[in-house]
């Protein structure tokens, strides 16, 4: 799939920010995998995304406090991979039209295979510090946790997940040979889509 650019990695992590500006400045379609999730779980089965179907039927306690937060990662359904064949569906469908594709659900191993090269891919991996602050300059930090019995311990499964959801991305991506990005507020927003502009050997987003 060469016309696509894919920027994964974990949540808080500049992804949709960095994508957004890339495909603005290059003329490039956006793909935001967020934004389809709710399209792929309704074409979605049982069959062919198990996971899927027990979190839907749990309510909020049942997902994010009565399971520990390793429990979260191994069962979460997008994180197991479930309907990636939808995300390389949606990509082939506009042809060969150059697009930027960004979310957590690109994860390294489902990636990998659909590269016309290793520089055609980035993940974004950011400190838990980075996370919670991005989160709660986004105000979204509780729009999960606040839904349930407990709130402040749902928050600390959520964030104790998406830590280890990441440091898997992270190892992953090492194994496969794939380039990965730390984010801990260090550099700039510029700064980052700078650096991912250049591994895809595109000119730099304007700020």
């Amino acid at each position: 799939m060469e016309h696509v650019y894919w920027i994964g990695g974990g949540s808080g992590g500049g992804k949709s920010t960095v994508a957004r500006r890339l495909a603005a400045a290059q003329g490039l379609r956006l793909y935001a995998t967020d934004d389809v999730m709710a399209d792929h779980a309704r074409r979605s089965t049982p069959a062919d995304s198990p996971e899927l179907a027990r979190f839907l039927a749990m309510d909020m306690d049942q997902r994010w406090l009565l399971r520990s937060p390793e429990t979260m990662l191994d069962t979460f359904h997008w994180y197991r991979g479930e309907a990636f064949g939808l995300i390389v569906d949606d990509l082939r469908a506009d042809g060969d039209a150059g697009v930027v594709a960004e979310g957590f659900r690109l994860l390294p191993h489902l990636v990998r295979p659909q590269l016309a090269s290793p520089r055609h891919a980035v993940w974004l991996l950011p400190t838990p510090e980075f996370r919670r602050a991005a989160f709660e300059g986004r105000g979204s930090l509780w729009n999960i946790a606040g839904r349930t019995s407990d709130p402040a311990t749902a928050l600390a499964n959520l964030l104790a997940r998406d830590a280890m959801f990441t440091d898997r991305v992270r190892a992953e991506a090492a194994d496969l040979g794939l380039r990965v990005l730390e984010v801990d507020g260090t550099a700039s927003e510029d700064d980052l889509v700078a650096q991912v502009a250049a591994w895809f050997g595109l000119a730099p987003a304007p700020a």
